[in-house]
């Protein structure tokens, strides 16, 4: 499998420069904000964006480099886009709109992404799934050397997005190509890619793999992006290498890192269980409060109590008979928090 890799690209935005390395074997995600450079990135990519320095090649193919002067037109680049309306032809049927690129006959595409039924149907009719599938297939029918995805799943509908969610990683897994998708979603991405790059302001924040994101965070925004709670506070060192964290509010937490003076703690969702009551083990971190709030998710429900968000099951909301304005406890273990730094330092 040729690589895709873009060598330090510079494109200008309104606000700042999009500045970036990236390389891309398998399936990678780069998630970020809206208006962080992510889609810039597909565009520069594919030949729609010229940068103003900087490479980007298909393993030997170089589709730009700007101290050579060379910058392929957009269907000299062997590119499957996928946009994030899919931007199929409404007037086309499903078979027409596969073939729409006249580099490999519909048929094999129309079975591989089990849409044969749907091939004389126009796109108007099809669900928000099966609109995806005929997007990737009509990318996929190019014969390309790279598939790039923007936002592929952030125009369904929250009931039909876990299985399509599903459907893609398994799509993507299969694939002989690199594909590099971009989204807003962290969950998304961690879902899809093997590989994940927090994008801000145009630059490269952290990559490296979901669980690695998550288990240490390069800083509060990343460790924000990721899902976690922030919590900041003073923190004096102790002797066992651990660390006491006085909160805004007045509350005393324990870390197991080190740290000294002005911190930010991060604190997952997951890692923090719901009492009643304060619980009896002094080694726990206690933080009280009202429930502000109760978000369910099928099973999982999302409790904010004081400063914090825990998850939790629903059979424990119902044991709990939590409701918003009671009074509950956020628990956790030291070790269930990460001393992280300001965002970009």
């Amino acid at each position: 499998m040729a690589a895709l890799t873009v060598d330090q690209i510079r494109v200008p935005l309104r606000a700042f420069d999009l500045e970036l390395t990236l390389e891309v074997e398998s399936t990678i995600a780069v998630v970020g904000p809206s208006g962080a450079g992510k889609t810039t990135l597909l565009r520069a990519i594919a030949g729609l964006v010229r940068p103003e320095a900087g490479s980007i090649a298909a393993g030997e193919r170089v589709w730009f480099d700007a101290a050579r002067e060379v910058c392929l037109a957009p269907d000299e680049r062997e590119v499957g886009l996928v946009f994030q309306d899919y931007a199929l032809f409404p007037h086309m049927t499903v078979r027409q709109n596969i073939e729409y690129a006249r580099k490999k006959r519909a048929d094999e595409y129309l079975e591989r992404f089990r849409i044969t039924a749907l091939a004389d149907v126009k796109p108007s009719t099809l669900s928000g799934g099966e609109r995806q599938r005929v997007a990737l297939a009509r990318a996929l029918a190019r014969d390309p050397r790279v598939l790039l995805l923007d936002e592929p799943i952030s125009a369904l509908d929250a009931h039909t997005k876990a299985s399509v969610r599903a459907e893609l990683h398994e799509l993507l897994g299969g694939l002989e190509i690199p594909a590099l998708l971009v989204t807003h979603d962290f969950e998304d991405a961690a879902a899809l890619a093997d590989e994940v790059s927090v994008i801000v302001d145009g630059r490269l924040r952290q990559s490296g793999t979901p669980a690695e994101l998550v288990a240490r965070p390069a800083d509060a925004f990343v460790a924000s992006f990721t899902g976690a709670n922030l919590l900041h506070g003073t923190a004096e060192p102790s002797a066992s290498g651990s660390a006491r964290v006085r909160l805004e509010d007045g509350t005393t937490v324990v870390t197991a890192d080190t740290a000294a003076g002005a911190v930010i703690l991060a604190v997952y969702p997951w890692d923090i269980t719901v009492a009643p009551v304060p619980p009896a083990d002094s080694a726990m971190n206690v933080i009280g409060g009202n429930v502000r709030s109760i978000a369910e998710f099928g099973n999982r429900v999302r409790v904010a109590i004081g400063p914090v968000t825990a998850e939790i099951t629903a059979e424990s909301l119902e044991r709990l008979a939590l409701h918003s304005g009671s009074v509950a406890f956020a628990v956790f273990k030291a070790t269930g928090t990460r001393v992280v730094s300001e965002a970009g330092r």
